[in-house]
């Protein structure tokens, strides 16, 4: 099989081990993978060959990738986006569909994981019930709004604590634990 006939895929992951161990798993699934670090890296590179599919970490040194979502999209619409996230959150998945993201997952995702992330997004819509989706947990909830906040302010941790009406430190507590299951 040429490079040609090979689907292409940008992975761009700050975190060196996790980007090298995806990227060779979607090499032995015959994908050609570009890899980069951060944002300035993955324009270079998408500037030089559009990727028809792209992994972009939410959260890398210097710009977000939530801006590298409607960066590379405006210089190739066709690109088919999924967010990975090791910071989850109902606020920060809606912000990167609304900027044109396919599909979010959370860390920790292998190739497996992100391969059904972008078959889902070609999937046509389930009919569901509104049982499906039982109300989340206090503690989810809670977890949902600071991010919605922390995102509404721009990821500044002072503006949010007041804007919150609770201590900057303790902010930054609950922001350090994991986000709690439903």
């Amino acid at each position: 099989m040429s490079g040609q006939d090979r689907p292409s895929l940008l992975l761009v992951d700050d975190d060196r081990i996790f980007r090298d161990r995806i990227a060779r798993a979607f090499e032995r699934r015959g994908y050609v993978v570009s890899v980069a670090s951060h944002y300035d890296e993955a324009m270079a590179q998408a500037k030089e060959a559009s990727s028809e599919l792209a992994v972009v970490d939410l959260r890398m040194p210097g710009r977000s990738g939530l801006e590298l979502v409607r960066d590379l999209l405006a210089l190739a619409p066709a690109t088919k986006i999924v967010v990975l996230t090791g910071y989850g959150s109902i606020a920060t998945a809606v912000e990167a569909i609304r900027l044109g993201a396919v599909n979010y997952l959370s860390k920790p995702a292998d190739a497996n994981d992100v391969l059904a992330a972008f078959a889902r997004a070609e999937a046509p819509p389930l009919e569901e019930s509104p049982d499906d989706h039982p109300a989340p947990s206090l503690g989810r909830a809670e977890w949902e709004h600071i991010q919605r906040v922390l995102t509404d302010c721009g990821g500044n941790i002072r503006k949010t604590a007041r804007r919150l009406g609770i201590h900057r430190r303790t902010l930054q507590r609950k922001l350090e634990k994991y986000p709690p299951n439903e």
